[in-house]
């Protein structure tokens, strides 16, 4: 099977992961997905497979030399986003020759390089698309597929000369919760690569540092008629505190290495509002300042009206960097093994989380490395099927580089 069919077969299974079950893996589909996949590495011939209680799948490819090689790991998830349908995906393959792709032709749906100007990369490609009514699911059942056919491929190459593999998926990384239960130990790798980047070439060893905030406010119910000096509307002090931050602070306001204040949700009325954040930055005391204005804020807003603010906050990852950098040979070797497949490295900064963060201070260097896909979570995505197919070769190359 080529990597280009272990993918088309695996975004049909609906594995959306869910925050609000409490369950690990949060959704069933996941655990049907990893069960496949067991009989799958079964049938390549790896070792050591185990699919825990909590849904993590780990298997081996024996070392097939006796030099001392370190043990590598390749690492992708089993969910896909809540943020759109993952059910009955219906994946098809354009050979894209420019302009517009209709996804849905009743809904006029299209996939426009007028909106998606990255398009216009892949012109004389063929392409992986959906049918308009879903995600695709590349993230990252793409990553899933290069690993998989990347440890077929050595399997059936005795020839090319490598150290022990470990592989794992994991379920629930969509929701931030994909290193929860990731036995470090059991894996037993020296260090590892998850694959669960975009574009290709992507090579990402930077990650924001994030935190997550929840302000709650607490007001006075008066009848609105005779409310005068006595209400304190719990909503309007949500809608005041929102904006005293700073608005160029948003995430539609910056790039590159800047942070953010991120408002994802919020409600409340008369009696009781909430607003709930996310906070990122690269650097770390950036990330400490932003905490810390949260905290003051509260403490102007209890000022102005006594014991009405609350502040919950908790941080959720941290920069891998700090992990990752005094271990530079690992990122020299995906450099190298992406050359050779005859890709230019992307070395840039993850504007987002990754599992990898969480695993490298959990005693797993990972930085991360491209699957291919665009346009994650929705309806919009898309796979250039070159750029799966370099996906596995990268990893093929980097098994065959260790200590070359």
């Amino acid at each position: 099977m080529t990597v280009v069919e272990r993918f088309l077969k695996y975004v049909t299974y609906n594995t959306q992961s869910d925050e609000t079950t409490g369950t690990t893996p949060s959704t069933s589909g996941q655990r049907v997905f990893a069960e496949a996949l067991v009989d799958e590495l079964k049938e390549i011939g790896l070792t050591d497979i185990s699919l825990d209680g909590n849904g993590y799948l780990m298997a081996t490819l024996p070392a097939n030399t006796d030099k001392p090689l370190p043990t590598v790991g390749f690492i992708a998830h089993l969910d896909t986003s809540p943020d759109m349908s993952g059910k009955d995906v219906q994946p098809r393959i354009v050979s894209y020759q420019g302009g517009d792709i209709v996804l849905n032709e009743t809904e006029n749906i299209l996939l426009s390089p007028a909106q998606f100007p990255e398009l216009a990369d892949y012109v004389g490609q063929d392409i992986i698309v959906t049918n308009g009514k879903t995600l695709l699911g590349a993230d990252d059942k793409a990553g899933v597929a290069s690993i998989i056919a990347a440890m077929d491929y050595l399997k059936a190459h005795p020839e090319v000369e490598h150290g022990r593999i470990r592989i794992a998926f994991t379920p629930d990384e969509e929701i931030g919760q994909g290193a929860d239960h990731f036995d470090v130990a059991k894996f037993a790798a020296d260090f590892a690569y998850t694959i669960d980047g975009g574009q290709v070439g992507e090579l990402e060893f930077e990650n924001f540092n994030a935190a997550a905030a929840k302000i709650h406010f607490k007001g006075l119910n008066v009848h609105p008629g005779y409310a005068k000096n006595k209400m304190l509307n719990a909503a309007e002090l949500a809608a005041e505190f929102a904006q005293w931050l700073p608005a160029e602070q948003r995430p539609e306001h910056t790039e590159g290495y800047e942070g953010f204040f991120h408002l994802i949700n919020m409600n409340g009325t008369v009696e009781s509002a909430t607003l709930s954040y996310i906070i990122r930055d690269h650097d770390r005391n950036l990330f400490e300042q932003k905490k810390a204005l949260l905290q003051t804020l509260v403490g102007t807003m209890n000022a102005k009206h006594p014991q009405s603010t609350t502040l919950e906050i908790r941080d959720q990852y941290y920069n891998m960097r700090e992990v990752v950098e005094p271990r530079m040979e690992i990122i020299d070797l995906a450099k190298r093994a992406m050359e050779d497949a005859g890709v230019q490295p992307l070395v840039r900064p993850i504007r987002g989380g990754t599992d990898g963060a969480r695993l490298s201070f959990m005693g797993l260097p990972c930085p991360n490395l491209f699957a291919g896909g665009l346009n994650f979570h929705g309806r919009f995505e898309f796979l250039p099927i070159p750029s799966l197919e370099k996906a596995m070769l990268t990893i093929i190359n980097i098994a065959k580089n260790i200590n070359k």
